[in-house]
């Protein structure tokens, strides 16, 4: 089946948490979406909740940790499910440990996923948006790109970069018709807290759900053409982080 004139998005990190939501949201409005992430198992699960609602969609599991190889893997997936309208960079890690204690190792690892992962991946969508003269990058920040957090370091200086990233490009790519916003939530409630790389307890019953952030980022794409959401900030009204 063919839908030449309905939008298309690659997703990061779309196996579960906020990608997964926004794929579903993504599809319930009509867009097409390409899952990527590292296990195809769990993307498969997120395809067959997707195919329900008519939409197109594949999976692509890639490990975006390995930097050197993103770029070209994301303009394959370009070239066969189709142009890119929209790029959702959501893919990352949580970790926690004092600066003085990181392994230089670790710290380049966070680096790696959470923001030259997403440089790779916009470098390698531009070129098309260029052409089309639009498209939409959502670049998923963090409250810590805002705000340091004790015992979080690497991932608050992680963030911070990727939102200083996301109002450098948003500066660069007006000129060619593309939008760039950096969607900046607190605490969501997502498997970053049961990672083995994540030493924290909080009360994530008063998290965000990441539906709610998924139904913004919709809201942030379907603006018209014209008009962009270039950073937004969205908390629990609990006040969690």
């Amino acid at each position: 089946m063919n839908w030449p004139n309905q939008q298309r998005a690659l997703i990061t990190g779309a196996s579960s948490g906020i990608g997964a939501a926004t794929a579903l949201a993504f599809a319930k409005a009509g867009i097409h979406v390409a899952l990527v992430s590292r296990s195809q198992a769990k993307l498969a699960q997120v395809e067959e909740t997707i195919k329900q609602t008519g939409v197109e969609t594949a999976i692509y599991p890639i490990d975006l940790s390995q930097v050197e190889q993103v770029r070209e893997q994301i303009e394959a997936i370009a070239t066969e499910f189709g142009p890119i309208d929209i790029l959702v960079n959501n893919a990352g890690m949580g970790y926690t440990c004092p600066l003085a204690d990181i392994p230089l190792q670790d710290w380049q690892h966070v680096f790696n996923l959470n923001v030259t992962s997403a440089f790779q991946c916009i470098q390698a969508v531009l070129p098309q948006m260029r052409n089309a003269g639009k498209g939409t990058i959502i670049n998923v920040v963090s409250i810590a790109g805002h705000n340091a957090f004790p015992g979080w370091s690497a991932y608050c200086a992680s963030k911070f970069a990727m939102l200083g990233m996301s109002r450098a490009l948003a500066a660069e790519e007006r000129a060619h018709g593309i939008r760039v916003t950096a969607m900046c939530p607190g605490a969501v409630n997502t498997p970053l807290w049961d990672a083995s790389t994540v030493h924290a307890d909080f009360n994530r019953d008063n998290m965000l759900d990441p539906k709610t952030v998924a139904n913004t980022i919709v809201q942030a794409v379907q603006l018209p053409q014209n008009a962009v959401v270039e950073e937004l900030t969205l908390m629990s009204n609990a006040g969690v982080l």
